[in-house]
């Protein structure tokens, strides 16, 4: 039987952990001195490092990516919400933006009516379409101004680029017009380009009117500017109304079928000018009879007997 303290006393030679302790306290105290005063170490460390720094990017990286992740979600949470805001900012700024470029224009267009009515030789007040109407088949708005306003039933009604429409119907405060394209409303225009006069009307449709019993060797051509022609002492002469769009010739009728754009903004402006002033024209002379008839008292004329 082998003595358990002879065995334990063999596996345990050399020196005690006292003296091992002060070896390598010793030892690193002399390489810490030797390194800092000679620096002999250094390539020592540049190899160690090289071989420990996989070990520490093992070690490392848990915790990189947890960062990664957290900052990943942080980011993404944060640009979802400036997204939405600025999406937000982005409406807002494109209805102002909008709203700006309505004003701009119908600002523009006050100016230019302003200028149409200190050039133009005609009294002019300046209305504001408040009402149009609901039916489909009549094409009429009503304006801010009527009775008190000194408006009257006839007057031309334009906007800055041409005619618009006619007072047929006054109110105490407002007053209903008309527009050139109501069906079978009737403006006495000439051609432009050589002074044919004719008379276009309304087809029922805000963007369309025609001319009507024009011969087929009319010589009126597309794109041919109609302008008020003025013989009928309601609408001044001069003024823009429509240009010739389509003209469809067939030998087998006697008229040509002419389709022509209003140049008005008819359907868009909101401002337009109600024109007076205008000289009025002598009325129409009255036909008289032929020859009077004869007066039935008269006696005949007698004939002498002949014996």
């Amino acid at each position: 039987m082998i003595d358990n303290t002879q065995s334990f006393q063999f596996f345990n030679r050399g020196p005690s952990p006292a003296v091992r302790l002060v070896f390598f306290a010793v030892l690193s105290l002399l390489l810490l001195f030797v390194d800092a005063r000679y620096r002999y170490l250094e390539s020592t460390r540049s190899t160690l490092s090289v071989l420990v720094s996989p070990i520490q990017q093992l070690a490392t990286m848990p915790s990189v990516l947890w960062q990664q992740t957290s900052s990943f979600l942080v980011t993404q949470h944060k640009l979802v919400d400036e997204n939405k805001l600025l999406h937000q900012r982005h409406q807002r700024d494109a209805a102002q933006l909008s709203q700006f470029q309505a004003l701009q224009q119908e600002n523009q267009q006050l100016r230019n009516l302003l200028a149409l009515a200190q050039r133009s030789e005609f009294t002019a007040q300046l209305a504001e379409i408040v009402y149009a109407e609901r039916d489909v088949f009549k094409r009429r708005v009503l304006i801010n101004k009527g009775a008190n306003g000194n408006v009257r039933i006839g007057q031309v009604v334009m906007d800055d680029i041409g005619i618009v429409g006619q007072i047929t119907r006054v109110y105490p405060w407002l007053s209903a017009v008309t527009l050139i394209t109501e069906k079978d409303h009737a403006v006495p225009v000439q051609v432009l380009r050589n002074g044919l006069r004719t008379i276009v009307f309304g087809a029922g449709d805000t963007s369309q009117l025609s001319l009507r019993y024009m011969p087929v060797s009319s010589d009126i051509q597309e794109g041919d500017m109609l302008v008020t022609s003025g013989i009928d002492g309601i609408y001044p002469p001069g003024i823009p109304v429509a240009r010739v769009e389509k003209i469809e010739r067939d030998p087998a009728y006697p008229f040509a079928r002419i389709t022509c754009l209003p140049v008005a903004g008819v359907d868009s402006h909101r401002h337009l000018l109600i024109l007076s002033g205008l000289p009025e024209l002598p009325e129409p002379p009255v036909e008289q009879a032929a020859a009077a008839k004869p007066d039935k008292g008269k006696s005949r004329r007698k004939i002498p007997e002949t014996h």
